[in-house]
């Protein structure tokens, strides 16, 4: 079923803009220049997410937001605003808007908060082994509560998605879910992430900044990769845990916050703790319920419908109905895939690019039809297969950003778009 998206902007430019951002991030698109009409008009709790402008006639931003908090809908708020409205929108976040945007802003950072806010959808756990049907009838039992859970599995076995699902279990599926990866932010920048800071706080530090727990109050903050904190910082994160309240950067009180704590790690975290990297206090903090994710080697059962699930976002996304071949779903069953689900998904996304045939085969001397493969083959390759196959490996690179892949190809974004257009791609 496809989500729906309602966007509240009285500027037409600016509208038609966002509509046509959020129906390429796979909604459908609803427009009102009028809050007020909005609310007459449509049932809010039918949608997945809400855009608004802060500055409207008849009803503004805020009065729209405290309107729909006050009805107990808790469907994800963005709100957009000018440099003069920022602390506006901190008055917003305080409301319960799940995120804000400055303008201007590009579609790749509207793309990448819709994408943190918005949850996918819960099929994406597909559990036909045994191990994952027991895993997913414990989710089921444990959801519900508040218990802290610590996700473990190696690299890719998909324990953001596991998560997620936890948090559309729970009682506090309306409220907001909020991610952050420990291992991808330096430490001093972690702990301004996750608490926040105040204007002034230190140089640079022009507005007041809501931090990640905050921004997750009422709802679930997901801790990926746990193992990578930074031991000083495991120190305020325990405080949290216990006091239930945060202290934003400069500021001078605490912050009551009201969050569920899922962490996940790829290490043996009691390892960690032996070693001196982690601390003990804590780790018992998380570990209240601890779930291990089996890698897919050890479940098989799952790797064919895992295969035939990748199979079909591919061919929405890319205009085209891919197939396994028997020999194809034979070669797959073989493999270790050390990198887990996000292997399969990787492994047959470059089948898919390179594939002149819809219906998709092992390679010869499974070189994963990668480009050097096809520039090297017999078969005659034209300028503009070449030409495609680079574009969209590396998208896939990465992650679908074009913005960077348009720097690495030494091209424009608008090429990237017009090209993707030409291919029949939707991106």
């Amino acid at each position: 079923m496809i989500k729906k998206a309602l966007i509240l902007d009285d500027e037409e430019d600016m509208a038609i803009a966002l509509k046509e951002a959020v129906r390429r991030c796979g909604f459908e698109a609803h427009v009102f220049s009028n809050p007020t009409e909005a609310l007459a008009t449509v049932n809010l709790s039918d949608y997945s997410l809400i855009i608004t402008d802060m500055k409207m006639p008849k009803m503004d931003g805020i009065e729209f937001l405290t309107h729909i908090r006050k009805k107990g809908l808790f469907v994800p708020v963005i709100v957009i605003t000018g440099f003069g409205t920022v602390e506006n929108a901190v008055d917003a976040m305080k409301l319960g808007a799940t995120d804000y945007i400055m303008k201007p802003f590009s579609f790749d950072s509207l793309k990448e908060t819709i994408e943190r806010i918005v949850p996918k959808d819960e099929h994406e756990v597909i559990a036909v082994s045994s191990a994952m049907v027991n895993l997913v009838s414990m989710l089921r039992e444990v959801a519900p509560s508040d218990i802290s859970v610590l996700l473990s599995g190696e690299s890719g076995t998909g324990k953001e998605v596991i998560a997620r699902l936890i948090h559309r279990l729970s009682n506090r599926a309306e409220r907001p879910f909020v991610a952050i990866n420990c291992a991808a932010i330096s430490e001093s920048l972690l702990e301004s992430e996750l608490f926040g800071y105040e204007k002034g706080a230190f140089t640079g530090a022009s507005e007041r900044r809501i931090g990640k727990f905050e921004l997750a109050n009422q709802g679930t903050i997901l801790l990926d990769e746990i193992s990578e904190m930074a031991f000083p910082l495991q120190a305020k994160l325990l405080r949290v845990i216990q006091e239930r309240e945060i202290d934003r950067i400069g500021g001078r009180f605490p912050v009551p916050v009201d969050v569920r704590i899922i962490a996940t790690t790829n290490r043996d975290l009691w390892a960690e703790v032996k070693r001196g990297a982690f601390r003990e206090d804590l780790y018992y903090r998380l570990n209240v319920f601890p779930i291990k994710i089996p890698p897919l080697r050890e479940r098989p059962e799952d790797i064919l419908p895992l295969a035939d699930f990748f199979l079909k976002r591919l061919s929405q996304r890319m205009g085209r109905t891919f197939r396994l071949s028997e020999d194809l779903k034979g070669h797959l069953l073989k493999r270790r895939w050390e990198g887990n689900v996000r292997e399969l998904e990787n492994y047959l996304y470059r089948l898919a690019v390179v594939s002149r045939s819809e219906d998709l085969f092992v390679p010869a001397d499974d070189m994963e039809s990668n480009i050097t493969a096809s520039l090297n083959s017999n078969t005659p390759t034209t300028v503009r297969e070449m030409e495609r196959e680079l574009i969209l490996k590396t998208l896939n690179d990465t992650g679908w950003n074009k913005t960077k892949a348009a720097e690495i190809l030494g091209v424009t974004s608008r090429t990237i778009r017009n090209k993707l257009k030409e291919y029949g791609i939707k991106g």
